[in-house]
């Protein structure tokens, strides 16, 4: 195992970018999904993949919370999406979101959404769609049907990042959970090399694998990170780099390098725990620039 620490990274820059550059240049990103029961979760993402030098954020989550989300999120374009009966993303919002995809540079399909989303059927036309070649993060509910989708997603064109937790990662390989925690980095290797994507599992410690058995660890940013939104920044800002043209490894190497030092410093300034997970997003630009 290799250690994801400041060495890591000062050999595995991000990409530069010119004083003249726009905001396109900088790379779109599209992050999909939210509800009705936790309409705001997109806002950390998308801040997030701002946070870490993303030039143009769109967010797509369910209609009626489409306009509050617009209003706390004024840097991002909004699209609202169908939902079902159970106020989550409906089977009819891949199709959808597909058209959307010829506008980003990284997908990030997952945040906020619940079990009852219609996840199987959104994530089949995506991957049937034109965003084969786009780079794409699977989060939260979207990790749950993937299982039985590994030949697509390895046939996929552009990068993929998997950001299981533990219980998720016993869905996605269908995996005793008590071994996921024993043997972490090589459950890791085995979901990379099976979907073939970089995955990040996370924890108290964090492993990032990749399909040819590179893994970095992280050696945890603090327990004040096991919060609500904590995951949803992360997401953010791997997708942020992704569409900022960092290879997969790389994006999301420092994307839990600077989701984990946030925590860390946050801790210091206001205690192990009780911070917030809206509070880690602000931090990442004066992490990038300490490197």
């Amino acid at each position: 195992m290799i250690a994801l620490d400041r060495a890591w990274l000062a050999a595995n820059p991000l990409p530069p970018y010119d004083v003249a550059t726009d905001k396109n240049a900088r790379g779109r990103v599209l992050v999909a999904g939210g509800s009705e029961r936790v309409p705001g979760a997109l806002r950390l993402t998308g801040e997030a993949a701002l946070r870490t030098g993303a030039g143009k954020v769109q967010l797509a989550t369910v209609e009626r919370a489409a306009l509050a989300l617009g209003v706390v999120t004024p840097e991002a374009a909004l699209f609202e999406l169908p939902a079902n009966d159970a106020g989550e993303l409906g089977s009819e919002a891949g199709q959808a979101l597909a058209a959307l995809l010829e506008r980003c540079d990284a997908l990030v399909l997952g945040p906020g959404m619940g079990i009852d989303a219609d996840a199987a059927p959104m994530l089949d036309a995506i991957l049937a769609g034109q965003g084969n070649g786009i780079a794409l993060l699977l989060d939260a509910a979207m990790l749950a049907v993937v299982g039985s989708r590994a030949d697509a997603i390895v046939a996929r064109s552009g990068a993929t990042v998997l950001t299981p937790h533990p219980g998720e990662m016993a869905k996605m390989m269908d995996e005793d959970p008590e071994r996921i925690v024993r043997e972490a980095a090589a459950v890791a290797c085995e979901a990379a090399a099976r979907f073939g994507a970089v995955v990040a599992l996370k924890g108290p410690e964090t492993h990032v694998a990749t399909p040819d058995g590179i893994v970095l660890h992280y050696t945890g940013g603090g327990p004040g990170l096991a919060t609500g939104g904590s995951g949803d920044v992360l997401a953010g800002a791997i997708g942020g780099l992704l569409a900022r043209g960092a290879a997969p490894l790389v994006a999301t190497g420092w994307g839990v390098w600077l989701h984990g030092e946030a925590g860390r410093r946050l801790a210091e300034r206001m205690g192990t725990i009780g911070f917030l997970g809206r509070e880690l997003a602000p931090e990442i630009p004066a992490l990038m620039n300490s490197v």
